[in-house]
């Protein structure tokens, strides 16, 4: 069994390395692990992800009080929690904003393509919640009727939020999610992606059944209505393809340009 220090640290390692890629900024984004049925481990509010220490992360229980620790657990706990309640077998939850993915949850568009096979297997297609404000009820609320099948959700003008069987698995997909923003945004300004054809979609997920990946799944789990993947070809919002094509080129040369500074 992991100990409670290496599980801080592991926080404090995947901390730094959102941090490093630019998926969080100043004090932004947090991360908590389930350490058993009663505690959860938490990032401190207030505080790069960059520069924690172990003294700086707080045991918690499912309610939100602090078992141990000094540190003022981060803002957005209820959303942490409320990912525990609702599913046994999530053991770690990631909150960042990385720029690609945030950019598609501020334009309103969930990722939806079948593009890449590695975002279908490991993710499947990915939902935009409801805006909520941070720190309350309502993101948990946006959330919860995506949960039982997804295990990363984009947070409408907010970010991105990712789950895992452990705080590494939950970054990776966060990796996952922005390396799919990024290349279906760059595959707008070229034309559009073409998209995997149903049957090649199929063979994906019988890889994915074939290596015994945990975790939710939009193919594999029966979602609700109102809440399945969105019909081909359309977006969350009203925005036409010439002016979303515009504003992807406009963003692109914002993100180059930062990038060359």
């Amino acid at each position: 069994m992991v100990s409670e220090f290496q599980l801080k640290r592991d926080i404090i390692e995947v901390g730094r390395r959102i941090y490093n890629r630019g998926y969080v900024a100043a004090n932004d984004g947090n991360i908590s692990i389930r350490i058993d049925d009663k505690r959860v481990l938490c990032t401190p509010t207030g505080v790069s992800k960059g520069f924690m220490t172990p003294d700086m992360i707080s045991t918690v229980d499912l309610d939100g009080n602090v078992i141990s620790g000094t540190w003022k657990p981060s803002s957005e706990l209820k959303m942490h929690l409320a990912v525990y309640k609702a599913r046994e077998d999530v053991r770690a939850v990631v909150h960042a904003h990385p720029p690609y993915a945030t950019a598609f949850a501020v334009a309103g568009y969930a990722l939806k393509e079948a593009i890449m096979p590695e975002v279908i297997i490991s993710l499947g297609w990915v939902p935009l919640t409801k805006y909520g404000t941070p720190s309350t009820e309502e993101i948990p609320e946006a959330i919860m009727p995506y949960l039982p099948c997804h295990d990363a959700f984009l947070l409408e003008n907010h970010g991105a939020l990712t789950v895992g069987t452990d705080v590494y698995n939950a970054l990776f997909k966060m990796e996952t999610l922005e390396m799919g923003a990024q290349i279906s945004l760059l595959s707008r300004l070229l034309g559009g992606a073409q998209e995997i054809s149903p049957e090649n979609v199929e063979r994906l997920l019988e890889v994915r059944r074939n290596l015994g990946i945990a975790g939710g799944h939009p193919a594999l789990c029966e979602l609700p209505e109102g809440h399945r993947q969105p019909p081909s070809g359309q977006g969350g919002n009203n925005i036409d393809e010439v002016r979303l094509k515009a504003i992807i080129a406009e963003v692109v040369k914002e993100v180059l340009a930062e990038q060359r500074r």
